[in-house]
């Protein structure tokens, strides 16, 4: 059997600047796990293409914003590696010897395709292309690519990490121990409401606070939160329990905090409007140092191009040495 080196492989889609449901999501446990792991963090341009093969404009604008964001939050180059995944052609070359283990009936059952499948018909009515089918093929391709043994996910995706393990055993058990094998870090982050009490706060649905946006945008956004309809008058008895701006101050205020505006809205002494006030300050001054390190990367962009190049580069001598072992167990290793 390979000998296991902790390695973890995650990444984001470059389709928009991220928000904080991407930080409590995943963001804020990758910059702990960086300190712990041998870290590999994919701008996923080419996966985003899969469902934005007609706008690559704004998947290629999106990459240097990704970057900005990974930076701001804490994610530091000398200990994750970031690169860009279309500048590994090894992933790609790896996509296409893995489609030949993958049955079409397989991939359609994969219950997390399954669902963002019935997702874009409800939404589009229309059919999905092979490149966003075989998604879970590429993702397999992106993991082993650099040999990566843990990857950490919320539950919802623990099927794709499944089929990349059968990827895997189905690919040693025709050419000898080549692949690591990799294992599903769980993550105890839940999925983050948008502000209109979506399940989902998503880039698509304008429901999102940006890790970017300013102080009076986060105002705007707050003061259009969703709150309990039921509240017709300031001291009418509210119910904080399905009010979003009492769900953010759960995220964003102490603990006293929290526990004193539930305790004030229900007894009717707390007005709507004063609790988006003192959310809007929570949420401000928690992003505020975000904010700041932003600014300095988005004033030195060519820094930020040059540790971009230099993970990618990186990125590639992995790969390089990954697709040596599988042509050669492949033999085709002319």
């Amino acid at each position: 059997m390979l000998e296991k080196k902790e390695t973890i492989l995650t990444g984001d889609r470059p389709t928009g600047k991220m928000h904080i449901g991407h930080y409590f999501g995943s963001l804020q446990n990758r910059v702990k796990l960086q300190n712990e792991y041998d870290t590999y963090i994919e701008v996923a341009d080419v996966q985003a293409l899969t469902d934005n093969f007609n706008n690559p404009q704004k998947v290629k604008e999106s990459v240097l914003q990704i970057v900005l964001d990974e930076l701001s939050v804490g994610i530091n180059p000398n200990k994750a590696t970031i690169f860009i995944q279309s500048m590994i052609p090894e992933i790609a070359e790896l996509t296409v010897f893995y489609s030949n283990l993958v049955t079409v009936s397989r991939l359609e059952r994969n219950p997390t395709v399954k669902t963002e499948i019935a997702q874009k018909r409800e939404l589009f009515g229309e059919s999905v292309t092979y490149g966003f089918l075989g998604y879970p093929v590429s993702q397999a391709a992106d993991i082993t690519a650099f040999n990566g043994t843990l990857v950490p996910v919320g539950e919802d995706q623990l099927p794709l990490i499944e089929q990349c393990r059968e990827i895997v055993r189905k690919f040693n058990s025709i050419y000898g121990e080549t692949l690591y094998e990799p294992e599903a870090k769980l993550s105890n982050n839940k999925r983050i409401k948008g502000l209109d009490g979506n399940e989902k706060m998503g880039k698509s649905l304008g429901n999102a606070i940006y890790l970017s946006d300013s102080e009076n945008i986060v105002k705007e956004k707050v003061m259009g939160a969703l709150t309990d309809p039921a509240r017709i008058r300031k001291d009418d008895k509210g119910h904080p329990e399905i009010c979003m701006v009492a769900y953010y101050h759960n995220l964003f205020s102490s603990q006293d905090e929290v526990k004193n505006v539930c305790s004030e809205c229900k007894a009717g002494t707390r007005g709507c409007v004063a609790c988006k006030k003192q959310l809007i300050n929570a949420i401000n001054n928690y992003l505020n140092p975000i904010r700041e390190k932003r600014k300095y990367y988005e004033e030195r962009e060519d820094e930020v191009k040059e540790i971009l190049m230099e993970g990618t580069n990186k990125a590639r001598k992995i790969a390089k040495q990954t697709m040596e072992r599988v042509k050669k167990a492949m033999m085709l290793d002319y």
